[in-house]
């Protein structure tokens, strides 16, 4: 419509088209300013947050240090309380359950490892929870629990140590053809490395599954 008039007629139409719309125009500056506004404080709410929830878990490495095992597990409860979702309380959980094998609570570590195995946001954390549980409920006597708890397969970076303790668990249950397989197919995933201990195991395996040979005929 603009091209069809004056230029007077052209800066009155744009005067009223403002005075028309301002409230419209400055109610969305205001919103976009408040939104602006409303994530800088949510960042600066989960900046700190996060700092808050790395100053505990230092506290808790730093009272294990000092041999102050209370205090460490009163930080841990502040952290389930305060920053359930944390990748730190994640790592302090996984720190509270080595406190507890190392004090022979093997039913508290496993509640702590299946806590962080079931709801880590962090996946990878969740596989070291994995493999440290199924270790606890082997020591526990339950290997079918173990073979439970590693049931899934894992990514190719995790792939021998679960084989691995896999075997530990068929081994536990007595079948130690099926534990011989998992060391094997554990020595043979892409990521295994030198493994003296598991080269041992197959060592013990691989002679009792030997055929006798023919010497003493």
């Amino acid at each position: 419509m603009e091209e069809y008039l004056s230029e007077k007629e052209q800066w009155e139409w744009l005067k009223a088209q403002v005075r028309e719309n301002a409230l419209a125009v400055l109610g969305a500056v205001v919103v976009v300013v408040a939104g602006l506004a409303g994530w800088r404080w949510w960042q600066q709410h989960q900046d700190a947050a996060r700092l808050a929830a790395g100053g505990k878990y230092i506290g808790m490495v730093q009272s294990l240090e000092r041999g102050d095992r209370s205090q460490a597990l009163v930080l841990l409860g502040e952290l389930e309380r305060d920053a359930p979702g944390s990748p730190y309380t994640d790592q302090a959980k996984l720190l509270a359950a080595r406190v507890y094998v190392d004090g022979n609570e093997l039913d508290k570590a496993a509640r702590e490892l299946a806590a962080v195995a079931m709801n880590s946001k962090d996946h990878e954390l969740g596989l070291i929870a994995r493999l440290r549980l199924a270790r606890v409920q082997i020591a526990q006597r339950q290997p079918d629990a173990a073979l439970s708890t590693l049931k899934e397969s894992a990514p190719a970076s995790f792939a021998a140590r679960f084989h691995e303790v896999r075997g530990d668990a068929y081994f536990a249950k007595g079948d130690r053809a099926a534990a011989l397989r998992e060391y094997r197919e554990a020595k043979s995933a892409p990521e295994a490395g030198a493994a003296p201990l598991l080269d041992l195991k197959i060592a013990d395996l691989a002679a009792d599954s030997a055929p006798p040979t023919a010497a003493g005929k």
